[in-house]
């Protein structure tokens, strides 16, 4: 064997530079000689509940032991034990060697088969066997060999868990105990395939069997994450924040995105593409909008106290809700054959992130650029270290209405009809309003189909694209009914969003709302859809131009009267505008 290293003393050492230590001293020790006896030996050292060996040897117990192994001193570390001299048993003259005659040698054969008894039980329980390839067997029991551990430092985490009441308390000692609650599980041999992890073994019997019935305990072992407790230390800064850090809508935030601490932006962005490829493509009221390969990031400052574009910044619960709305309107894309509500109108949200602090420098590169060419009407995301957002993931639906140029009014006829068949899915499904489908809010692609399936309360239709889709985009003011809960925006804590001005389309459709709801937010109430539909018609009469004949804008303003008098999409949808643009099959 080589020569043994002793790690706490190497810790201890590193440690008294930074302060007072509790005083430790080792006590040197070795177990007396049981007496001879008649009677059976009993080792057990008089403690309750001690267990029995099926090695041949004594009767002891694991947790008042100290390791005695053969040619070895027990050593037993304790804090400030009295080792003042004590009085000597007097000494016994011994009779003088006659000269010449050769003294014979001690006979230690006794002892030594001791110790090797002493040996064969403590290794057999306190040291499991270096080879990866192999166990120590036991009676019925097996217990699995520890990983193999090289740094020094990975070794003193297995002393400290090991041996829990053991050495100082001290700075590093404190960072490793307060890391997060670890989880404690059976002992299983495929626990140990991965070398990042440390195990402490956790004595555990069932009171229903007797110690003497079983042969070695039951073995428990508690998991410790070596990389996450590396994470947590750090020698030059304060340490990573956890889960005390954090107040509860945060919490619950990080729950609902698969976290558990926020990440930083490159780490997010990586999953999607290169950091240099990033570019701006687009900005709102709450946030920026960033192309990251075939996806866009849509990033929303949360929880700071600097204003945002003139805006106070959205608190966590405001966005719990959001991402919560987000995961259940992709439900609506799963095309099941039992669906009873389907449609692909609803944006695809890929993933959905938290991050913390400033932007970084490729971001402020690109928002720049966007800046220099299109004229930002956003303050410069100038953010302090300790700022947090929520990063939508979404699949890239093309370019806005404002900006996508229709061709003919067979595009415009199948960008009404698939907003309002989505709508139709959406309310049928979680009773959903959208509350804010501007021209800003709905997205458009070309591409090679002629037809999508849609699915309303059980029967399927397919309707006419004419090369188009529609993505609808932005449910930070939508309500949902997801089965659960009902999640909405209070929009009466926002009155300036009614004080548009006069004429303009969206401010009047946001003042109509306010007038069928009567404030009261929480409420379902389809006709705000409606309204929507209404104000996307006016947008194709007045704002958007494309090939139509008179004809073709008489049959608009003849759906737009008549949709004064739905109250929902549902309704809407089979309105004769659009009966020739769904189809039970395709054709």
């Amino acid at each position: 064997m080589g020569q043994r290293v002793d790690l706490w003393s190497e810790v201890i050492k590193s440690e008294e530079e930074d302060g007072d230590i509790p005083k430790i001293e080792a006590v040197y020790q070795r177990r007396k000689k049981p007496e001879k006896s008649s009677q059976p030996v009993n080792l057990g050292w008089l403690v309750k509940g001690a267990r029995t060996s099926s090695v041949n040897g004594p009767k002891r117990d694991s947790w008042a032991r100290s390791l005695s192994t053969r040619g070895r001193e027990s050593i037993a570390v304790r804090a400030y034990v009295n080792n003042q001299p004590q009085k000597k048993p007097a000494r016994r003259n011994k009779p003088a060697i006659p000269k010449g005659k050769v003294v014979k040698a001690p006979d230690f054969q006794k002892e030594k088969e001791y110790f090797r008894d002493i040996d064969a039980f403590e290794l057999l329980e306190e040291s499991p066997s270096p080879n990866k390839s192999s166990t120590w067997t036991l009676g019925e029991q097996v217990v699995p060999e520890m990983p193999h551990l090289s740094t020094r430092l990975e070794k003193w985490l297995i002393s400290k868990k090991l041996n829990r009441t053991c050495g100082p308390s001290s700075t590093l000692s404190k960072i490793l105990e307060n890391s997060a609650t670890h989880q404690e599980s059976t002992c299983d041999n495929d626990a140990f395939d991965s070398l990042t992890s440390v195990f402490r073994l956790i004595p555990s019997c069932d009171d229903s069997l007797a110690a003497e019935d079983v042969p070695v305990r039951k073995i428990k072992m508690e998991a410790i994450d070596l990389e996450d407790e590396l994470k947590r230390l750090s020698l030059t800064s304060d340490l990573i924040p956890t889960h005390q850090d954090f107040d509860q809508p945060f919490l619950d935030l990080l729950s609902a995105c698969g976290q558990t601490q926020p990440s930083n932006f490159m780490e997010a962005f990586s999953k999607f593409c290169e950091p240099e490829s990033i570019v701006k493509i687009g900005e709102g009221t709450y946030g920026e909008a960033f192309r990251a390969g075939s996806s866009v990031c849509k990033i929303v400052p949360i929880d700071g106290d600097v204003r945002v574009n003139g805006e106070v910044q959205k608190r966590a619960d405001e966005l719990h809700e959001e991402v919560i709305l987000s995961w259940t309107l992709n439900k609506l894309r799963e095309c099941e054959t039992e669906a009873q509500n389907s449609c692909p109108t609803f944006i695809k949200t890929q993933d959905i992130k938290v991050c913390q602090g400033p932007y970084d420098p490729i971001l402020i590169k690109a928002w720049e650029e966007w800046d220099a060419k299109h004229g930002s009407e956003n303050d410069h995301p100038d953010f302090p270290e300790k700022q947090r957002y929520v990063m939508f993931v979404l699949e890239h639906g093309g370019k806005d209405l404002e900006s996508f140029v229709l061709l003919n009014f067979g595009e415009a006829r199948s960008l009404l009809v698939q907003v309002t068949a989505g709508l139709a899915v959406a309310e049928a499904g979680f009773e959903f309003e959208h509350r804010d489908l501007h021209w800003g809010n709905i997205l458009l692609s070309r591409n090679n189909s002629s037809t999508l399936p849609f699915i309303l309360e059980g029967k399927q239709v397919f309707i006419k694209t004419f090369g188009v889709q529609v993505s609808i985009i932005d449910f930070t003011l939508s309500r949902i009914n997801t089965g659960e809960k009902i999640l909405f925006l209070d929009l009466t804590c926002d009155p300036y969003l009614f004080k548009g001005p006069k004429g303009d389309k969206q401010s009047e459709t946001y003042r109509k709302m306010k007038a069928v709801t009567e404030d009261y937010w929480e409420g379902s109430f389809a006709r705000t859809n409606v309204l929507w539909l209404i104000y996307l018609v006016d947008i194709l009469l007045t704002k958007k131009s494309f090939e139509r004949s008179s004809k073709d804008e008489r049959e608009l303003r003849s759906l737009k009267k008549r949709m004064e008098k739905y109250e929902s999409a549902k309704e809407a949808v089979l309105d004769p505008f659009f009966s020739d643009m769904l189809m039970d099959q395709i054709s």
